[in-house]
């Protein structure tokens, strides 16, 4: 049975997002701008074949009930982080920038409407929950979209058995 420390589980409940139990590696003040898949953001649009892909090969993904793609600087977060960002939810680093440099991410919207009016451009602090070993493949986001939705906790093991 493992054992809990009543200092390392936050519990958070907000009128947004659901109750959610996450152990908190540190927390990291960052400039949060929000993007989409499209031209405006990409340079891509709908008809080229890596619309939608992100640097580490998964669609992506805006999901308020479990987790959402959100692009970094690699040297900072490394791919798979997961980050919890207030106001918008769950964040795993998928995707990189040209403009995301530092302590700089970007949040993954469906349309540029979205990110004008829910995010725009914020200072934040955002909650580390796992750091990234460099890689995050399709099973291993839908793995802890799967977690997440039942659980609300992510598991230590979580990709051990996945990667």
């Amino acid at each position: 049975m493992t054992e809990r420390h009543e200092l390392d589980v936050l519990s958070i409940e907000t009128k947004e997002e659901p109750i959610v139990e996450k152990k908190v590696v540190k927390t990291v003040k960052v400039m949060a701008t929000g993007y989409t898949a499209g031209i405006e953001s990409t340079g891509k649009r709908p008809s080229h074949p890596q619309y939608g892909i992100t640097y580490s090969g998964v669609k992506v993904r805006r999901d308020k009930n479990t987790v959402s793609t959100i692009a970094a600087d690699l040297k900072v977060f490394p791919l798979g982080t997961i980050l919890y960002i207030p106001g918008y939810g769950y964040g795993v680093v998928a995707d990189k920038g040209s403009a995301i440099k530092g302590k700089k991410i970007d949040l993954y919207f469906s349309t540029t409407k979205q990110v004008y009016k829910e995010w725009g451009k914020k200072e934040v602090e955002v909650q580390v929950i796992r750091k990234g070993s460099g890689k995050l493949t399709e099973a291993m986001l839908k793995e802890l979209g799967n977690v997440m939705e039942v659980s609300k906790e992510i598991p230590e093991d979580l990709w051990d058995k996945v990667i």
